[in-house]
């Protein structure tokens, strides 16, 4: 034991030594490298843990198939159960398996991990302890893999975050580029997961606030951000995950943008009432008695019984946003399910991860969007004029306006959903969208994540605040 620490210690007082004398592009260069292929090594790891805990836990025990999006290897599937009596029953088992590994090993690991991290930003960024990222890998895996609605990006942010954090540690960072760290840890494993390694960099500079910008992270994000990508599509594969979902598209006719700003209203107040839902949800779940242990298996039971009739709301749901980009697969789903399917996404995560489970929240909060869009298109498409043929531009102007917004990160949700659906044309008429969708919320005063800071000021006067 002391010989393997004086080796550890071997290593790393030369690399503290080197950290202190490197230049900016020198330092950030080797620790952007070594960010950067964590990130991408951990998202591998996990998006494969969560494939074979969705086979094994949803397909082998619950009898039902889910559909996946086109860089998931594009399965279709349809609305029915093979064993409907068994889905509440694993759904609940895989809260009860994830509330009993972090309660027990990692309480800090509840919940969607990206606040984690963001506090860790702000507050601390040697705070993330190893222990927290490998509960929150596991746990993430096997409550979206038995069904619960959550999305994969936390646990991949908080993975590459908590390294950030341990070189923080090592090295002996300076508080600065400790904070760069974290961030950067955040947005290459979001970019990672979701296949964007630029809306990833650029997250990584605004998700720590509600209102501001940070420069500094740019570069270093920009670095980070694609050797993640690099590494993650090596092993995953390199096509936007969403496929080339609108590429036909051209926005040609300003009548259009009737429509879209109707998908900025509609996303902002959606996006309000899932933010406001998911936080009451945890609120009320803190307040009710009982073990911590048992809260994430209710849950669990109550969205595997809301599956019965809406399957689409289980897992992370990626696979029902590429069936809404088609025509044909839209219309083969009933118009009430389309209409209802926001809100029973919203309650379902909120009982997922709000009750103490484990998963994140930006990807049902792209579904809650693309179906928010998809409404629309079905309702409009009959008589409204200007409204495209394909329902793919509403629907990736949705996912954009309604997380972008109540994220507070447009620009950055924006250029994600972008690349995620090989889509770039529709970020012209997209931008009306978002801009409504994010003054409503601004005005609120609302955000999805609350350990945001409003801007850097209030940053470093956190940093300095005691305890």
């Amino acid at each position: 034991m002391a010989t393997g620490s004086k080796a550890a210690r071997k290593i790393v007082m030369p690399m503290r030594r080197w950290i202190r004398r490197a230049t900016y592009l020198r330092k950030w260069l080797v620790l952007g490298a070594a960010i950067g292929i964590i990130a991408g090594l951990g998202a591998v790891v996990f998006y494969f843990a969560l494939s074979e805990a969705t086979h094994l836990l949803l397909v082998e025990l619950g009898g039902y198939q889910p559909p996946t999006a086109a860089g998931d290897g594009g399965v279709a599937a349809g609305r029915e159960f093979t064993r409907p009596w068994a889905i509440p029953l694993v759904v609940c088992l895989g809260g009860l398996v994830s509330g009993i590994i972090v309660f027990t090993l990692a309480p800090e690991a509840e919940g969607h991990g990206t606040d984690a991290a963001i506090d860790a930003v702000h507050r601390d960024p040697r705070m993330i302890r190893v222990r927290v990222v490998l509960v929150k890998l596991v746990a993430s895996a096997v409550t979206i893999g038995s069904g619960g609605s959550g999305g994969r990006e936390g646990p991949t942010a908080q993975i590459s975050a908590g390294f950030g954090s341990l070189l923080s540690r090592r090295l002996n960072l300076s508080p600065r580029d400790g904070r760069i760290a974290v961030a950067v840890g955040i947005g290459s494993g979001i970019g990672a997961i979701f296949g964007a390694p630029l809306g990833g960099a650029v997250l990584c500079c605004t998700i720590p606030f509600r209102e501001d910008f940070d420069f500094d992270i740019l570069v270093p994000a920009l670095f980070t951000s694609i050797v993640s990508y690099a590494v993650f599509g090596s092993f995953v594969g390199f096509g936007p995950l969403f496929g080339y979902a609108a590429q036909e598209y051209v926005f040609v006719a300003p009548l259009e943008l009737v429509w879209f700003a109707m998908i900025g209203i509609l996303g902002g107040l959606i996006g309000l009432l899932y933010s406001g839902t998911f936080y009451t949800t945890v609120d009320l779940t803190r307040l009710l008695p009982g073990s911590r242990i048992v809260k994430p298996a209710i849950g669990g039971l109550l969205v595997g019984l809301m599956a019965l009739v809406l399957p689409e709301v289980l897992g992370s749901g990626y696979g029902w946003i590429q069936q809404s980009m088609s025509r044909l697969d839209l219309m083969s789903i009933p118009l009430w399910v389309v209409l209802a399917l926001p809100f029973a996404k919203i309650l379902a995560t909120s009982l997922s991860i709000g009750s103490g489970g484990s998963g994140g929240i930006f990807g049902p909060g792209l579904v809650i969007g693309a179906f928010t869009g998809a409404a629309v298109w079905r309702v409009l498409e009959p008589w409204a004029p200007g409204v495209p043929d394909s329902p793919g531009p509403f629907v990736i102007v949705g996912m954009m306006a309604c997380f972008g917004s109540i994220a507070r990160a447009p620009l950055a949700v924006m250029l994600m959903v972008a690349e995620m659906t090989g889509s770039i044309g529709v970020l012209a008429p997209g931008m009306i969208a978002v801009g409504i969708a994010y003054l409503i919320v601004r005005r609120a005063g609302k955000t999805i994540y609350r350990s945001q800071v409003e801007n850097r000021d209030e940053g470093r006067r956190r940093q300095r605040a005691p305890g």
